[in-house]
């Protein structure tokens, strides 16, 4: 009998080995629009972040990661596909162009390996057929989705976003409504005064200025308080000693200069990862509290991921694996990207090491504070717009409405803010040539989609990929047309010389790259040649047509230039209007452009973005 009894007790041993979990939960924690230098464990005095700080000290805090890109649809498509969007075309802010089938959002693979996933709340995946793919991913994906609907033993790959921190809370809807949805769900002792922070040096601090920037701190209060009812909830399910936690926000600060611009300020994010005491050998970094300098980017979330769960990752994914037994390589710098956000167009590749900052912008005649309308019906927007009409601003603080220099080279270990571009420091110019160097060799290798206009990337969508198309060195002869680009800023005779030449050539790609240089090229040095821009007006492909007319209309006044425009501005091909509408919104005298204008914006065909571009536009008239 008693040896009947061990024997029962030794199989009840073996059965529940076999039914316990074996593989680590895993917990994602993202916020949005929020800078490392916003929060408490990353060094601010003045935030007020204790369950985020709780999870630093138990955890790892990293001082190196970065989004791939700085607005959030092209940042969750890199995280979400493992891919960065300079490859897949996706780098343009909602926009839903085809991927191909073989791209998974990683965690499918989660799936087909017995994961329970869940996704709260936010998809945003800027890809064609959206929802087959969130399908795909997840077992569930909506604002009520989390771990529970997992079976009993069955790991789970769990995603809970928090909007609290996101730019409609911190600047762009109207006070009173951040007054309703942030300040009144916060206690008294919670708040966060006008007067209890540092202001940065590129906003004025002033009364005016202060009350907006005070909505930033109250709204990550906001949220690292949600954050902390999320992890009590972990810790009264039992689950805590099994989940491993990130936490992450999905781009830099969502204010003016951070957000949608292609600077530290934008790019850099908090990052921590929390080891629960029965994986803490599974931390390269060391034990809780260690803090590493590695450099980190969203293509490497999803290999990441995938290791710890131990699935095979596809061939496709090319980021490093941050954990495990086949850990990448630690990465000497990062190539990261910024393109479109909303009605705002751009093109920004940045190259960092984590201490420099190197970007190069192939589009500087847009300033930093291009007009984007989710920025322009900020009370703060139009604050420091104000400032700089009534020459209230310093030369710093002057710069956001200024063209960009083409070239930017920030230290941040010694100027957080990026007040001081390095350039033209001699005793900087070793680390830009490396730097410059660096980014070139990154973007060839990568055969960048992007430096095709977005106009093109839409109608090859409808029979293919951009992901696949760039590879074709006949369709797209990437090496010449980044050359080309490459000339884009730069005002020299010479220069001019070959973008004027290059007009003529076979490529569309390389036409469009010298007629956008062009566009860089001050007004006394166009006027000399003005036939020649004449004859672009012929030009079959419609962005350089368009380019070309607005440089001429601008500097010339010139009628059938301002024809194009405006039949352009008004084009069933969404791009090529939004694209008209956005040279309109720059040009000095707009008369006769209204019209036109007013009718697009009743377009109803027409998307958000070419309506907010619209809106911009008579904003601008309203305010002369």
């Amino acid at each position: 009998m008693k040896k009947n009894r061990i024997l029962i007790i030794l199989l009840l041993l073996i059965v529940n080995s076999f039914s316990a979990q074996e593989k680590p939960n895993i917990l994602w924690i993202t916020i949005e629009d929020t800078s490392p230098q916003f929060i408490g464990c990353y060094g601010n005095k003045n935030a007020s972040t204790p369950n985020i700080d709780k999870l630093a000290k138990e955890g790892i805090r990293f001082t190196n990661a970065f989004s791939t890109g700085t607005v959030c649809s092209p940042s969750r498509s890199a995280i979400i596909t493992g891919i960065p969007t300079y490859k897949m075309g996706t780098g343009n802010h909602r926009s839903n162009y085809s991927i191909p089938k073989f791209i998974k959002g990683f965690p499918f693979f989660l799936k087909q390996e017995g994961y329970y996933t869940s996704n709260n709340v936010k998809t945003d995946y800027n890809i064609a057929n959206e929802k087959a793919f969130i399908k795909e991913a997840w077992h569930e994906s909506s604002n009520t989705a989390s771990w529970s609907g997992k079976k009993e033993n069955q790991p789970f790959f769990s995603v809970f976003n928090y909007a609290a921190s996101h730019q409609s809370r911190t600047m762009s809807m109207p006070f009173d409504w951040y007054k309703k949805y942030v300040w009144d769900y916060l206690s008294e002792k919670d708040r966060i005064a006008d007067n209890a922070f540092e202001i940065p040096p590129f906003y004025k601090d002033s009364p005016e200025m202060r009350k907006q920037f005070a909505r930033v701190y109250n709204s990550i209060k906001l949220t690292d308080n949600r954050i902390g009812k999320l992890l009590k909830k972990l810790e009264d399910d039992g689950l805590a000693e099994n989940t491993i936690i990130f936490f992450y926000a999905d781009h830099g600060e969502g204010m003016p200069r951070g957000k949608t611009n292609g600077i530290n300020y934008g790019y850099r994010v908090p990052f921590i990862i929390k080891f629960p005491e029965k994986y803490k050998h599974l931390s390269p970094w060391g034990k809780a509290g260690s803090i590493s300098s590695q450099l980190v980017s969203f293509e490497d979330l999803a290999p990441t991921i995938l290791a710890l769960a131990n699935v095979e990752k596809p061939s496709y994914l090319k980021g490093s694996t941050l954990i495990g037994e086949n850990r990448s390589k630690e990465k000497k710098y990062l190539l990261l990207s910024t393109d479109r956000a909303d009605n705002g167009p751009d093109l920004v590749r940045t190259i960092t090491d984590g201490r420099f900052v190197y970007s190069r912008n192939f589009m500087p005649f847009m300033p930093q504070l291009r007009y984007i309308n989710y920025l322009e019906i900020g009370e703060i927007t139009q604050q420091m717009r104000l400032d700089f009409k009534n020459n209230q601003l310093n030369e710093l603080q002057k710069s956001v409405f200024n063209p960009r220099a083409i070239e930017v080279l920030y230290d941040i270990e010694n100027d957080l803010w990026e007040t001081k571009n390095l350039v033209d420091e001699p005793a900087y110019k070793k680390v830009l040539v490396k730097m410059r160097k660096q980014l070139c060799e990154e973007v060839l290798k990568a055969k960048d989609i992007h430096f095709a206009p977005e106009y093109e990337i839409g109608l090859l969508s409808k029979t293919t990929t951009a992901y696949g198309y760039r590879q074709s060195k006949e369709n797209y002869p990437f090496k010449a047309i980044f050359n080309m680009a490459l000339l884009s800023g730069k005002t020299d005779s010479k220069t001019i010389k070959i973008q004027l030449k290059e007009l003529d050539n076979d490529n569309k790609f390389i036409r469009y790259w010298a007629i956008i240089g062009l566009m860089s090229q001050n007004d006394e040095i166009i006027k000399k040649h003005r036939s020649d821009l004449i004859k672009v007006l012929e030009d079959a492909y419609p962005p350089i047509k368009i380019t070309a007319a607005a440089i001429l209309y601008n500097c010339f006044n010139d009628k059938k230039s301002a024809t194009i425009l405006n039949g352009f501005a008004k084009s069933k091909n969404i791009d090529l209007a939004l694209m008209t509408i956005n040279y309109l919104l720059y040009i000095d005298v707009k008369t006769p452009f209204v019209a036109t204008i007013k009718e697009a914006k009743e377009i109803a065909s027409y998307p958000y973005k070419v309506k907010a571009a619209c809106d911009d536009f008579l904003k601008i008239l309203e305010n002369q």
